[in-house]
């Protein structure tokens, strides 16, 4: 097969990249230039080189900006955490980096990148599973939620059947130099608030009462659940983020027991392992990617917007994270959680 890799001169798509060629493969590997930044292309060079195969390097930085700096900042304005990384594999990495790869020249009939998960073709729902790959604690199905069939039919990942320390062992016995690379953040490493229009400034933290109990330093820097960094004590319990008022610039503190929720609304679903499931359904739900999950009923309110209702309370359901839906280690879905409930 023709394989294009997603090279990010780290260990994992440089080992994914290293055994698609020793399978036998017509390997290249393609870089996505987000920042201008040509140094940081510097080792993706190098393993392809180091590898004997084709390296192509795409400016993407126009895409990056119109799809996900322009999503960060739209859900941040809107009081809500987003989840850059997931926009950007299905609308960047997984979808405009393919098409304008292809439209440069580039030859290659799948897309492989270094992602420790498992795609498997069902024949008898004539549908492509994502599923988590065998490496424990590291779920990067829960990233990849929101691809569509359309593209998991192209896409390959030769390291979801193995762990880590097994990518770290092939790497050194390859010869490659990124086996001791320590792990990369995400695709967009930084921080995302420095993408965010400051021009609302500093405004009032208040309790549910509308009490004003000191100034915060920007919507933008808290998120639902947070403790840390608030700068306001109480006589009785600590304060907690429960709320965010965009219009009125207000974040509203609490207490722990407001951060309890019998369940959530989703919007925005993209369905995997069915086309549509036959509401109500059970699931076992994330309300985030540091989440190890708990059951959950899913039953649809109107089109494309569900409640989700948990066995047991959930702390901090967060506005804007994205929920991800499992049959054991199956994804059957995704979507954007809008509140919790």
């Amino acid at each position: 097969m023709k394989v294009a890799v997603g090279i990010s001169g780290g260990v994992d798509s440089s080992v994914a990249a290293y055994l698609l060629k020793k399978e036998g493969h017509d390997v290249m590997g393609i870089w996505m230039d987000l920042f201008g930044d040509d140094s940081s292309a510097g080792d993706a060079k190098k393993v392809c080189k180091f590898l004997d195969i084709p390296f192509l390097k795409i400016d993407m930085k126009a895409e990056y900006n119109s799809i996900v700096v322009n999503y960060i900042k739209d859900e941040y304005a809107s009081g809500k955490t987003p989840n850059p990384c997931v926009i950007c594999n299905r609308g960047v990495k997984f979808g405009l980096f393919i098409e304008k790869a292809l439209s440069l020249g580039a030859d290659f009939d799948y897309f492989a990148t270094g992602h420790y998960s498992i795609i498997e073709y069902n024949k008898k729902t004539n549908r492509y599973l994502l599923k988590k790959g065998v490496h424990e604690g590291k779920d990067q199905a829960y990233f990849l939620s929101m691809l569509s069939q359309k593209q998991l039919q192209r896409i390959l990942f030769p390291l979801g059947g193995k762990t880590k320390s097994e990518v770290r062992i092939i790497a050194e016995q390859a010869g490659l130099f990124t086996t001791d690379k320590k792990e990369s953040q995400d695709l967009c490493s930084g921080d995302y608030r420095d993408f965010i229009d400051k021009s609302r400034g500093p405004g009032n933290f208040i309790d549910e009462s509308g009490i004003i109990l000191g100034e915060h330093k920007g919507i933008e820097n808290y998120t639902i659940g947070q403790r840390r960094g608030l700068g306001i004590s109480s006589s009785t319990e600590p304060w907690y983020v429960i709320a965010i008022k965009p219009k009125s610039n207000e974040v509203i503190l609490g207490f722990n027991s407001d951060l309890l929720n019998k369940g959530m609304i989703v919007s925005r679903c993209n369905w995997i392992s069915v086309e549509k499931p036959d509401f109500p359904i059970t699931v076992d739900a994330k309300i985030r990617y540091r989440d190890n999950g708990a059951p959950a009923a899913l039953t649809e309110i109107k089109e494309d917007m569900i409640e989700v209702i948990f066995s047991e309370e959930r702390r901090a359901v967060t506005p804007g994270q994205v929920a991800v839906f499992y049959d054991e280690d199956t994804v059957i879905g995704a979507g954007i959680i809008e509140k919790g409930v």
